[in-house]
């Protein structure tokens, strides 16, 4: 996107146009920009990756994105993403603050509906918000700078080349100055017109690149920040469903209606493909008129499996690694690990507001993939997809979970079944026994080294399918992805393998394959996809492979690496981290590192793994090895919000101790047991290292990285070679603390279980 346009304009210059309108608006134009070229390496993720095929695909549509200046001063645009809390829409503001010369607080950016005209370029997902309108908000603020400009040389008779703008305001050499509410009108134009604009050098950035809060920090501490459930739509009653016993079950008949219906506050029941819904005034009547439904189900397709079944399943799909080099003397170190079911665990339930009408429909929830929401929404209700009309809401954190639109989907049908508004909330309990998360899945690896060096590594991955058939955010790869095995989801699911995995070592003949099987489960992409799985089985490997050849784990880690940034992000977490210091029995230190979405990050973590602490009752998810201290690098390229990538490692973080360590899903008898964090271990306070260091490297890339998923692969692969070299073996799953019996109580399935001929008996839980 930096590279130099074809008609020889330098880097920095790019089209543009003037939007006609009653005030300024001002749009990009990226056709004709080639991207940069990648270093031609070994692996296809080096060369091309899934960050250069999603900012490709957006580019055509770049021009559709714009920038409003309004006549009181402040300038408005609506992110063609989703605001999770991740700071997408801080760091959006930044940019245009920068780029138009207007302060951040006068910068208001919205969420913008499912347009269908912005083909690829309405998907929040793989890291790649901030790099694909990173240039295109640039541009479209700078074309309104220049419209401004150019309004107020006509007006205090001056030359655009001899006016200031800074902070709203344009000043002339004599004194003189307008403002932007001044001016807005005037700069407005009443054709469309193309025009050329020279983007600021980042040498000259006051904004990008400083710590700044975020934007909605005040609303969001405040209650005032809204949600799909804030929101107030006519007629919209609380909404709620009760869900078959087994996962993905469906409902054959509701005994008990009349019975339902005369309850308090209860308005409507409907019966729908994923369970039997009510409406009523208040959740509370909601829940307690689940809880008193009779219902006649029909068991979902895993119905009697459990966690070891779908072991066996994955194990009988393993493809055999290819044959190693016949070479004398050789010796080979392999890693087997296996990883459960895990749950995306958001804070913000899934929640839809809908109204159906018999010609119309309008959504209200927080999608990522809104464009395909729209389309499957409009194909389930039997209408136009222009007939459907879907706003995006924020999100209190995603994941990878609503790139999925289930339950605006769920919303749309409960709404036509009933004929009325319905403002849908699931149950912290439904969000994790039948949402959407991280599929089970197992890694090998295989290296063979000889004489000082390695000659080979291989790492196979088999996984219950990730699903991918919400496509690039619009209904065509949707559509792909939903063809048959084979040609569709498993096409995409290799695609983005090879797209985002690599091993950025000097290790010899290095192959990676991927290998799917099972779609009977709700899965989808969680945080950073397949690469924490990936590079924590790649990692313990690397750390086998040193201690075969007899070196230091960091030291064999920094020789054999083939990229200086990570090698200098491996040397900032060694040298911050103290690595080597002495440590008593049962500890121990855990580096590690990785490499995607043109950034790469680094990680050293300290584990207490004594008698004393794993003794400790972990019913409430405390005790277990505890995570006493984390030092984290990463390298993103161009920092736009420093205050921002350092929360969002943070929480990284977090999750890379709950992968290792404490969070998953137990599968028994066709349901998963856990229901609400107090059973599904995500890090806690007391699992939270109380030594946390974030280094932020410095770049002189003058282009920015991913950021969003960053912080997760290279922590959990760091907490697994800490906890492997404390215990001395390395584990055989994770987290490690996915066990029989159960370090929990199983909260109640409702209603009670019925007697179905699967398992042939009722189970009380």
């Amino acid at each position: 996107m930096d590279a130099t346009p074809a008609s020889g304009i330098d880097r920095r210059s790019f089209l543009g146009f003037v939007v006609a309108g009653t005030t300024l608006v001002a749009a990009a134009d990226l056709l004709g920009s080639p991207a940069g070229a990648a270093p031609g390496v070994p692996q296809p993720a080096e060369l091309y990756d899934l960050n250069d095929f999603l900012t490709e695909a957006a580019t055509p549509t770049a021009n559709l994105i714009t920038v409003t200046v309004h006549d009181d001063g402040t300038a408005s645009f609506e992110l063609p993403r989703m605001e999770v809390g991740q700071g997408i829409t801080t760091s959006t503001a930044m940019l245009i603050a920068e780029e138009l010369e207007l302060p951040v607080e006068k910068v208001r950016v919205t969420l913008a509906d499912a347009r269908p005209e912005l083909l690829f370029n309405q998907l929040t997902g793989g890291s790649n918000t901030t790099i694909s309108t990173y240039t295109p908000i640039r541009v479209a603020a700078a074309v309104a700078k220049g419209a401004l400009l150019e309004a107020a040389a006509i007006q205090l008779g001056d030359t655009v080349e001899s006016l200031r703008a800074r902070a709203g305001v344009i000043q002339a050499p004599d004194g003189r100055s307008l403002t932007y509410a001044e001016l807005a009108r005037a700069a407005a134009s009443r054709t469309t017109r193309p025009v050329r604009v020279r983007l600021k050098d980042p040498a000259e950035f006051r904004v990008v690149g400083v710590g700044h809060g975020r934007i909605d920090a005040r609303d969001a501490v405040t209650g005032r920040k809204r949600f799909a459930t804030d929101l107030r739509v006519p007629g919209a009653l609380p909404t709620m469903v009760c869900r078959a016993p087994t996962l993905n079950g469906t409902p054959r008949r509701l005994r008990n209606k009349r019975t339902i219906l005369a309850m308090p506050g209860v308005r409507d029941v409907a019966l729908v493909d994923t369970g039997v819904a009510v409406r009523a005034e208040t959740f509370g009547q909601c829940i307690e008129a689940i809880r008193a439904m009779d219902v006649a189900w029909a068991d979902g397709p895993v119905a009697g499996l459990s966690d070891a079944d779908i072991v066996e399943e994955l194990r009988a799909a393993e493809l055999p690694l290819p044959a190693l080099p016949d070479t004398p003397l050789a010796q080979t170190v392999e890693v087997d690990v296996l990883f459960y079911f895990r749950s995306n665990s958001a804070m913000d339930t899934n929640a839809a507001i809908a109204d159906v009408r018999a010609d119309r429909a309008t959504v209200w929830a927080g999608l990522k993939s809104p464009i395909t929401a729209q389309a499957r929404i409009a194909e389930a209700l039997g209408l136009d997809q222009d007939a459907v009309t879907v706003h995006v809401v924020q999100g209190g954190g995603s994941f990878g979970r609503r790139l999925f639109f289930d339950g605006a989907l769920e919303a749309a049908k409960i709404s036509q079944a009933m004929g009325k508004p319905v403002k849908l909330m699931w149950h912290r309990a439904d969000d994790a026994r039948v949402g959407r998360g991280h599929p089970m899945a197992t890694s090998r690896v295989r290296a063979v080294h000889a004489g000082g060096q390695v000659l080979a590594f291989q790492q196979s991955h088999t996984s219950v399918e990730t699903d991918f058939r919400h496509g690039l955010g619009e209904i065509i790869t949707a559509r792909s992805a939903d063809l048959p095995t084979g040609l569709g989801n498993l096409g995409f699911a290799e695609t983005v393998f090879e797209l985002t995995q690599e091993v950025p070592y000097d290790f010899g003949a290095i192959t990676q394959t991927l290998t799917e099987t099972d779609d009977r489960f709700n899965t989808g992409s969680m945080r950073n996809i397949y690469s924490p799985d990936v590079r924590t089985a790649g990692e313990l490997a690397v750390d086998r492979l040193a201690e075969a050849m007899g070196q230091d784990p960091y030291e064999f880690r920094r020789a054999h690496l083939r990229n200086g940034r990570v090698r200098a992000v491996l040397d900032a977490v060694a040298e911050a981290g103290r690595w080597g210091r002495p440590m008593p029995t049962g500890t121990a230190q855990g580096i590690a590192i990785h490499k995607e979405y043109k950034g790469c990050s680094a990680c050293l973590v300290e584990i207490d793994c004594r008698p004393e602490q794993t003794g400790r009752d972990i019913r409430d998810g405390v005790g277990g090895p505890r995570v006493t201290k984390a030092v984290f690098a990463v390298d993103v390229g161009l920092v736009l919000n420093p205050r921002g990538l350092e929360a969002q490692m943070q929480g990284g973080i977090n999750d890379g101790i709950a992968l290792a360590l404490t969070s998953s899903m137990h599968l028994r008898d066709g349901h998963f047991l856990e229901a609400s964090w107090d059973n599904y271990f995500y890090t806690r306070q007391w699992n939270t290292p109380p030594e946390v260091e974030v280094i932020v490297m410095p770049s002189d890339s003058g282009q920015p990285g991913g950021a969003g998923e960053a912080g997760v692969a290279a922590t959990f692969a760091a907490v697994a070679c800490a906890y492997a070299r404390a215990t001395g073996e390395v584990p055989a799953y994770f987290p490690v603390n996915h066990r029989d019996p159960l370090a929990f109580r199983v909260k109640p399935f409702v209603p009670p279980v019925p007697q179905s001929p699967t398992n042939g008996r009722k189970l009380a839980w």
